[in-house]
C-alpha cells in the first residue's frame, strides 16, 4: 500500500526555526558577553577598592604622623610664646625703670633736694622711734637746714622756716640718758652685797684711846725711890684708863637703841637675808632691762619696789645705804616717758613745695 502524501510545508515557516535559533544564539552570546563584562568590572572594582583601602591606610598613617608632628610643633610654639611673653614683660619692666630713671634725671635740682630732705627725715624718724633718742632727728634737721641755706632759693624759704621750728622743738626735748642710768643701776647692784641690814647693823669703829704722853725726864739729882714710885703709879693709872676706855667702847657696841618702823625687818634670818639681797638685785636688773627696752613705766615700778625694800630692811643710818637710795632716786627721777617730736611741719612744707604751691 502506498504512503499517504505529506502535507506541503510553507517557506516562511521553514525559515522561522533557523532565525529563532540564530536569535537565541545571538542572545546567548550577548548574555555571555554581558556576564563576562560584568565579571571583569567587578574584578576591577575589587582591585580599585583594595588599592583605595591601601591608600587610605597610608594616608591615615601619614596623617597620624603629621598630627604628632603638629602637636610637637604646637608645644614648641607655646614654649617659645611663653618665653616671648616673659621677654616682653621684662622689656616692659625695663622700660618702666628707664622711664622712672629719665624722670628722676629730668627733675630739677630743687626737686632733688626736696626729695632727699624728705627721705632723710623719714629715716631719722624711724631711727628716733627705735633708739628713743632725738639725736638722729636733730642731726638730719641740722643738715637739711645747712643744705637749704647753701641753695638760697626763695621757693625753699618756707621749708627752711619749718625746718628751723622743728629743729627748735627737737632740741628742747630732753630724753632719758639710758647709758648713764644703766651705769648707775649697775653700781647699785654692785653695792647691794655691802649694804648693812637692820637685823645686822654696821659696827662703828671704836674710838682709839689717845696716846698717853710719856713721863718727863726727872732730874737725876732727885731721890731714886720717889722716882720709881711715881713711875709705877703713872703706869698703873695709864693701864686703868686704857682698860676702862676699851670696856666702855665694847659695852657701847653691844647696846644699840634704834627706832624701827617695820618690825618684820628684825625677824629676817641669815639665810633669808641672802635671798632678800638677791631679790633686790633682781629688781634692779629688771629695772635696767626695762630701761634698755624703753619700758619706762615698768622701770619706775621696779625702782619703787627696790626703794621700798631698801628702806624697810636695810640700815638707813648707814652712809652706803643712803648713797644707794639716793642713786635709785636719781634714776627714778630721770626715767620718764617722753614723746619724741615729729617733723610734721617740715614734711607738710616739703609736700607743698614739691606740688609747686
Amino acid at each position: 500500500m502506498a504512503p499517504p502524501p505529506s502535507p506541503a510545508v510553507s517557506p516562511a515557516r521553514s525559515l522561522m526555526w533557523p532565525l529563532g535559533a540564530l536569535a537565541l544564539t545571538v542572545l546567548s552570546v550577548a548574555s555571555l558577553s554581558l556576564v563576562w563584562s560584568t565579571q571583569q568590572r567587578v574584578k576591577s572594582l575589587e582591585q580599585e577598592l583594595v588599592r583605595r583601602q591601601q591608600s587610605s591606610q597610608d594616608q591615615s598613617t601619614e596623617a597620624r604622623l603629621l598630627a604628632r608632628q603638629a602637636h610637637d610643633a604646637a608645644a614648641d610654639v607655646a614654649a617659645k610664646l611663653a618665653l616671648v611673653e616673659a621677654r616682653v614683660a621684662e622689656s616692659a619692666l625695663q622700660r618702666t625703670q628707664v622711664e622712672e630713671l629719665i624722670q628722676s634725671l629730668s627733675r630739677s635740682r630743687d626737686e632733688n633736694v626736696l626729695a632727699d630732705v624728705e627721705a632723710g627725715l623719714r629715716v631719722a624718724q624711724q631711727q628716733s622711734a627705735i633708739t628713743g633718742s632725738a639725736e638722729p632727728m636733730v642731726a638730719v634737721l641740722r643738715q637739711a637746714d645747712e643744705r637749704l641755706a647753701r641753695y638760697n632759693q626763695p621757693r625753699l624759704e618756707r621749708v627752711r622756716r619749718a625746718v628751723a621750728r622743728d629743729l627748735d622743738r627737737a632740741r628742747a626735748v630732753t630724753v632719758a640718758d639710758v647709758p648713764s642710768l644703766s651705769i648707775k643701776l649697775d653700781e647699785a647692784v654692785r653695792q647691794v652685797d655691802e649694804l648693812p641690814m637692820l637685823v645686822n647693823p654696821e659696827r662703828k669703829a671704836a674710838v682709839a684711846p689717845a696716846p698717853v704722853a710719856s713721863a718727863p725726864m726727872r732730874d737725876p739729882s732727885a731721890s731714886a725711890v720717889r722716882r720709881q714710885a711715881e713711875d709705877w703709879l703713872g703706869m698703873i693709872d695709864q693701864a686703868w684708863q686704857r682698860v676702862a676706855t676699851e670696856t666702855w667702847a665694847e659695852v657701847r657696841s653691844l647696846v644699840r637703841v634704834t627706832r624701827i618702823d617695820q618690825p618684820e625687818a628684825m625677824l629676817v634670818a641669815p639665810e633669808q637675808a641672802y635671798f632678800l639681797r638677791e631679790n633686790l638685785k633682781l629688781r634692779l636688773l629688771n629695772a635696767r632691762l626695762a630701761l634698755l627696752s624703753r619700758q619706762f613705766d615698768q622701770a619706775q615700778s621696779d625702782l619703787a619696789q627696790a626703794q621700798t625694800s631698801l628702806e624697810r630692811y636695810f640700815d638707813r643710818s648707814s652712809r652706803r645705804v643712803n648713797t644707794t637710795s639716793e642713786l635709785l632716786r636719781q634714776v627714778a627721777s630721770q626715767t620718764r616717758q617722753v614723746n619724741l617730736p615729729r617733723p610734721d611741719e617740715t614734711l607738710a612744707a616739703l609736700a607743698a613745695a614739691s606740688a609747686g604751691r
